[in-house]
C-alpha cells in the first residue's frame, strides 16, 4: 500500500534552543527546526523526540563524512543529477525507523525531497518489498544511504525479534520486555523498534523507576532492608525487586514491592511464585529464557519476560537501497 501523504523534508541543523522536540500533537506549532515540520510531528506522535532524532542523525553523517565530503559519491555523480531510492527488504521482517531514515537523509539533503511511503514501522514486510521510496539529488542519496541503512537494519532487527517473541507468547497474558541493555546513545530508538516489534518497555532510565538488584541487597545488608530504604528515599516511585528465591520472594511481597523479578527461576519455580503472590505484585522472569520455553514461562502466570537480547543481540533485518531513474 502506498500512503497518501508525502511531506517534504528539509535539510538544516537545530540551533541553539531548538524546541521542536517539545511540541505535542495538541501544540499549535513547533519551533523553528532543521525537521520538516510534518516529519518532526510523526517522530513525536510514535514517542519519539525529535530533537534527539535530529540529533542522531546528525551524529551518524559526521562519523561516515568525518567533516570531509563524499569523495567517491563528489567524483563520480554530476551535481545536478536526480534519482530515485528505494529502502527495500532484502529479507522478511518487521519494519522499524522509517521515520529515522528519513531524518537523517534530511540532514543530508540540500534540496527539499520528495518520500513516497509504502510501509510504515511495525509492518510486517516480504523480500524484494519497498518500504520507502525518497527522490533527491544523487549525491545526498548515496551520502546518506550508509547511515541511514544502519539505523534502518538495526531498529529493523530489534523489532523482527522482539515480533518473534511476541508470536511465542500469543494467547497469554504475559508480554516480552525489553531492558536497559541498549546502544549507548540509540536507547529511546532501540525501545521505539521493541514497541514496533509487540513488545513493552522496562524503564528508560535509572530514575524513572528503581531497580533493587543483587548488589545494592548486598550494600543494603539485605533485600527488604534494600526495598525500604528506597521507598523511604523516593516514595512516589515504582520500584521493582530482583529476588533469586522464594524466600526473598515472601520477604519483599511483605515490604510491598510493585513488581518483583524472578532470577533464574524454572517454570515449576516460577508457578509457584505465582500462587504465592497472589497478585499482590506483578512478576517478571528474567534468565533462562529462549524461544523455546518462551510459553512455558508464560503458562506459570508471570506478567513479564525480560529479554535483554532484544537490543542487546538482535541481527540487523537486511535492507538495501536500490537506486533508478526519478520518474
Amino acid at each position: 500500500m502506498t500512503h497518501p501523504d508525502l511531506p517534504l523534508a528539509s535539510a538544516g541543523g537545530c540551533g541553539d534552543g531548538c524546541a521542536c522536540g517539545a511540541g505535542h500533537p495538541e501544540d499549535e506549532e513547533y519551533l523553528e527546526c532543521g525537521l520538516d515540520p510534518a516529519l518532526a510531528q510523526l517522530l513525536a506522535d510514535a514517542g519519539l523526540d525529535p530533537v534527539e532524532v535530529e540529533d542522531i542523525a546528525n551524529v551518524a553523517i559526521q562519523e561516515d563524512l568525518a567533516h570531509g565530503v563524499d569523495v567517491t559519491t563528489v567524483a563520480t555523480i554530476p551535481e545536478d543529477a536526480v534519482a530515485t531510492g528505494d529502502f527495500t527488504a532484502r529479507e522478511a521482517g518487521v519494519a522499524a525507523g522509517l521515520r529515522v531514515a528519513e531524518a537523517v537523509l534530511s540532514v543530508v539533503c540540500a534540496d527539499e525531497f520528495e518520500v513516497e511511503r509504502h510501509v510504515e514501522d511495525g509492518d510486517r514486510v516480504e523480500p524484494g518489498q519497498k518500504l520507502l521510496s525518497v527522490t533527491s539529488r544523487t549525491r545526498d542519496l548515496l551520502t546518506a544511504e550508509r547511515s541511514a541503512l544502519n539505523i534502518l537494519c538495526r531498529l529493523s532487527g530489534i523489532a523482527t525479534a522482539t515480533r518473534a517473541w511476541a508470536d511465542a507468547l500469543d494467547g497469554t497474558r504475559t508480554k516480552v520486555r525489553d531492558t536497559r541493555k541498549t546502544t549507548p546513545g540509540l536507547r529511546s530508538l532501540e525501545k521505539y523498534a521493541v514497541r514496533c516489534g509487540g513488545g513493552v518497555n522496562h524503564r528508560m532510565s535509572l530514575s524513572d523507576a528503581a531497580l533493587v538488584k543483587d548488589n545494592h541487597v548486598v550494600a543494603a545488608g539485605g533485600v527488604a532492608e534494600a526495598f525500604q530504604a528506597v521507598r523511604e528515599r523516593f516514595p512516589e516511585l515504582p520500584i521493582e525487586v530482583e529476588v533469586d528465591t522464594l524466600h526473598q520472594l515472601r520477604e519483599v511481597l511483605d515490604a510491598g514491592a510493585d513488581l518483583i523479578l524472578l532470577d533464574n527461576f524454572t517454570p515449576g519455580e516460577c508457578e509457584e511464585a505465582v500462587a504465592l503472590t497472589a497478585g499482590r505484585a506483578a512478576l517478571e522472569a528474567s534468565g533462562r529464557l529462549t524461544l523455546g520455553n518462551a510459553k512455558a514461562y508464560a503458562a506459570t502466570g508471570v506478567d513479564y519476560l525480560a529479554v535483554g537480547a532484544l537490543t542487546h543481540s538482535s541481527p540487523i533485518l537486511d535492507i538495501g537501497l536500490d537506486l533508478r531513474a526519478a520518474e
